[in-house]
């Protein structure tokens, strides 16, 4: 039988094995966290091969074997917060296709999954071949998918593997007429499923208005390349704080998109539950507010960046951080910097910058010295990136030449994309801490 978003049958799924052959990949030049003894890509004689990843981390590596500048994963908020989201969607009744386009990591995909997740959430045709390739059943496609090519590799995919399941996003009728046009052409077997998108005044993608969205619903019931699985949208394009006025835009918004839900309920092809999907990482209280009652609907969020949380924007928006009693979730993300310059008394220039660290939701922070000072709560604050130096003010002699500091990091999303490789560390509050892991990306 060939399934459906919601279908039970196989599972999520993730090739195990395709995710466990990464400890085998050689260490060596390709990866800007690899340690400093890794070999050079060539040399006379011939480029010698590294140790795989799995060879190093038998040696028990810690964090000073590793330089800077450094992007790492602590181990231990890693776990806290996939098993703290796990267990509230688990209380809220509602499922959970995690957004995978934050970490682009398959190692902590799967272990979302394994924690419960539904599928993946992901944002185009190059992350979706990634997920195929490891193997994900469920996927959430958050955007339209209109290009002839990947519509016909996508009729492929589905043909060739009845547990296979995808969920791609209409806004327009145009865009269904080219999406079947497209689809006929690939001489496609099983019909894409759909959810039509509401969108709000200002946001993003998204039919605008619950009137406009019934006539897209309606196209997708007449294209026979097509099946009309559910509704779903973006609140977070919409607010960007958590003032008054930006909870009353989200909750407006969901609230129109739970009518949307209504509007289309007597349209669904038998034995469909429709799907209702929204939810990021800052506003999913909201959608279970609002949508986690509506009549027959399978309410799926996306939130992908709690994952690794942050300590800049998601620390102030989170929703438990937000709620009073909640165990809140803990960053797992902290950029590791040497002072190389210090030309002022009040200045340090430090070795990682806007291609090593995040600045798009906020600069860096000094959380401490390493083997010294705290910094947190001093007047010492990072002011500016460029390239590859950080301007840290302020720290005096609490950051000499050559000292390492510990940075926080805002936003997750523009953080993973700036590694191929990224320790994970038993605690980075420990002392010295131990290299337990070694997550791959692929962006």
């Amino acid at each position: 039988m060939e399934q459906t978003f919601t279908s039970s049958g196989t599972g999520p799924g993730i090739a195990r094995g395709a995710v466990a052959a990464l400890a085998d990949e050689p260490l060596d030049w390709r990866f800007k966290a690899a340690p400093p003894e890794s070999p050079p890509a060539w040399r006379p004689g011939g480029a010698p091969r590294g140790r795989t990843v799995r060879e190093w981390l038998a040696t028990g590596p810690t964090l000073s074997s590793l330089g800077t500048p450094l992007l790492t994963l602590d181990g231990e908020a890693l776990a806290h917060n996939v098993r703290t989201m796990a267990d509230w969607c688990a209380k809220a009744g509602v499922a959970l296709a995690p957004h995978g386009k934050t970490t682009m990591a398959p190692a902590l995909w799967q272990a979302q999954l394994d924690a419960g997740s539904h599928g993946i959430t992901l944002a185009n045709l190059p992350q979706v071949r990634i997920a195929r390739a490891f193997g994900v059943q469920r996927i959430l496609l958050a955007n339209a998918l209109l290009d002839p090519a990947g519509l016909a590799w996508l009729a492929d995919e589905l043909a060739a593997d009845p547990d296979f399941a995808l969920l791609a996003w209409v806004d327009s009728v145009e865009g269904v007429r080219l999406m079947d046009e497209a689809l006929r052409a690939a001489g496609a077997e099983r019909p894409v499923e759909v959810l039509v998108e509401l969108g709000g005044p200002g946001g993003r993608t998204g039919a605008r208005g619950v009137d406009a969205a019934v006539e897209v619903a309606a196209a997708v019931l007449r294209a026979a390349t097509l099946r009309l699985a559910g509704v779903g949208g973006y609140e977070g394009a919409l607010a960007h704080d958590a003032s008054t006025e930006g909870l009353a835009a989200v909750r407006d918004y969901l609230r129109e998109l739970g009518r949307l839900h209504g509007r289309l309920a007597s349209a669904y092809p038998d034995g469909t539950r429709p799907v209702v999907s929204a939810g990021g990482s800052a506003y999913f209280d909201l959608v279970v507010e609002e949508l986690a009652n509506l009549p027959e609907a399978f309410v799926v969020l996306r939130s992908g960046a709690y994952i690794a949380h942050d300590d800049g924007f998601y620390r102030g928006i989170s929703p438990l951080a937000r709620g009073g009693g909640q165990t809140p979730f803990r960053s797992a993300l902290h950029g590791w910097a040497r002072v190389v310059s210090r030309p002022e008394p009040q200045l340090a220039l430090l070795d990682a910058g806007k291609r090593d660290l995040p600045f798009d939701e906020g600069l860096p922070e000094p959380h401490r010295v390493r083997g010294g000072a705290e910094l947190t709560g001093t007047a010492a604050r990072i002011t500016a990136l460029n390239d590859q130096h950080a301007f840290l003010r302020d720290a005096g002699d609490l950051a000499p030449i050559g000292a390492v500091l510990r940075l926080g990091v805002s936003h997750p999303c523009t953080a993973f994309d700036k590694w191929t490789a990224i320790p994970v560390l038993d605690s980075a509050d420990a002392a010295e801490p131990k290299v337990t892991g070694l997550v791959r990306t692929f962006f």
